[in-house]
């Protein structure tokens, strides 16, 4: 503990909280200042393109997004951390897409809310730091506020921003979470990555709603994530048979990148997929009730969109599945119980598999 008065060797601290990071389970933490100005830039012609969709948050806070000072008064400093989940022992995401009887949910959501896990090592970090430096003006992040990440992490220097607006790692690939540190600690700044995706295009290519309509600009109305998770009304039916079995979020971007054959196993046990979520079918899931959707979805970032979505993208999916006895009935079983939002995609689905048929 540095005592009253006692100099701080800032150098030295910074090592130290990177250190303590790794320890806490973090892959990697990095040290930034707060000019975002090139990062804002971006946002606002983004926002002014209407790239939001329904996100209307993305431009409420302002300027505090890209001035993390307006946000966290007396902020200099933002501490990024990297935490991987990936778990490379499950089925293949891919596979899953092969199959249009199985349900392909985004890898990152299949085991417990990253928000906590990530905050809940993030504030043991802060008790660290404080424990060894004094008392320390912070404020802890973990997607959870108008926090420019992506933007803080590649000046950090934990990868780089790719053309399909993730960040990549080059010994790490893209599957990971960010969280952040605001802080008044006058720390020394880390080299901001360089890029290093060069020529290659296969995400936009290969992108099944055409949302990455150029390089680092994803149109969020055209997005399967936005689609299924941020969207409360109905899926497009220009997007509904590109959704396929797509029914929480979507992996295609990142499967696709090459850095991602460098993706390490992540030892996090909380990030273990939940009730078979990892490889199981559209039909078992549609027929969940909301009980046991919210009681199977208890503590998993999956249960924020609510039961109706998950029945809406469920309806989705089953409509683009190959045509059974069992899920023909089980869609005319639900129709009369459903709200009107879910009533229309069940239709849908009905017409598409008996056109099929």
């Amino acid at each position: 503990m540095i005592a009253p008065g006692e100099h701080i060797d800032y150098q030295q601290l910074a090592q130290q909280i990177k250190g303590w990071a790794r320890e806490l389970g973090f892959q990697q933490s990095g040290i930034s200042d707060i000019n975002l100005a090139a990062a804002g830039q971006h946002l606002n012609n983004w926002l002014n393109k209407k790239f939001h969709g329904s996100m209307a948050y993305m431009a409420k806070h302002g300027s505090a997004r890209y001035h993390p000072e307006q946000l966290v008064p007396g902020t200099i400093r933002v501490i990024s951390v990297r935490l991987d989940y990936m778990k490379t022992d499950l089925k293949p995401y891919e596979q899953l897409l092969e199959n249009p009887q199985k349900a392909a949910i985004s890898r990152y959501a299949l085991g417990r809310d990253y928000h906590k896990v990530l905050r809940q090592k993030l504030k043991k970090l802060c008790t660290i730091i404080d424990q060894h430096a004094g008392e320390f003006g912070h404020r802890v992040f973990t997607d959870s506020a108008p926090v420019m990440e992506k933007a803080l992490a590649e000046k950090a220097g934990l990868g780089w921003i790719g053309k399909h607006s993730n960040l990549i790692n080059h010994q790490a690939g893209s599957y990971f979470f960010l969280g952040e540190i605001y802080t008044d600690l006058p720390l020394p700044v880390d080299q901001t990555a360089s890029f290093h995706c060069g020529s290659c295009t296969q995400c936009i290519q290969d992108c099944p709603t055409q949302a990455i309509v150029a390089p680092f600009q994803v149109d969020a109305r055209r997005c399967i994530s936005y689609l299924t998770i941020e969207n409360k009304g109905p899926i497009p039916l220009q997007f509904r048979q590109a959704m396929g079995n797509r029914i929480y979020g979507c992996d295609d971007c990142q499967v696709v990148c090459p850095w991602n054959k460098f993706t390490q196993h992540s030892a996090e046990p909380d990030f273990s997929p939940r009730h078979a979520l990892d490889d199981t079918t559209l039909l078992e899931l549609f027929n969940w009730d909301e009980a046991t959707f919210l009681k199977r979805t208890e503590g998993s970032p999956i249960r924020r969109i609510g039961y109706q979505s998950w029945q809406r993208n469920l309806a989705v999916g089953l409509g683009n599945a190959h045509p059974t006895k069992e899920i023909i009935q089980s869609l005319k079983n639900r129709h009369s119980g459903a709200s009107e939002l879910v009533q229309e995609h069940i239709n849908w689905a009905l017409q598409q598999l008996t056109e099929v048929n």
